[in-house]
């Protein structure tokens, strides 16, 4: 494994960890959204970029596609989280 490489939480992990995952506004770029995600604590924990997760999730309803999110990223949070 390379010293890049990222580590994730497990899903059970993260699922305990994460208490919300908010879509907003890149305060560095104001045409593009990110969804920030937040612990128990309100403390933003990581984010990801909106365009790219919905990339990864694909196309559906949005009903399907809010499910899909929450699931890619419970399984896309990174271990160092567990570090802030």
């Amino acid at each position: 494994m390379s010293e890049n490489e990222i580590k994730f939480l497990s899903f059970q992990e993260a699922a305990k960890l994460v208490a919300a995952i908010q879509e907003e506004e890149n305060v560095h770029d104001q045409d593009r959204r990110i969804l920030t995600v937040y612990n128990h604590d309100e403390r933003e924990l990581c984010w990801f970029d909106f365009e790219e997760v919905l990339q990864e999730v694909g196309p559906g309803g949005k009903q399907e596609q809010q499910a899909a999110v929450q699931n890619y990223i419970l399984h896309h949070i990174p271990e160092w989280v567990l570090d802030l």
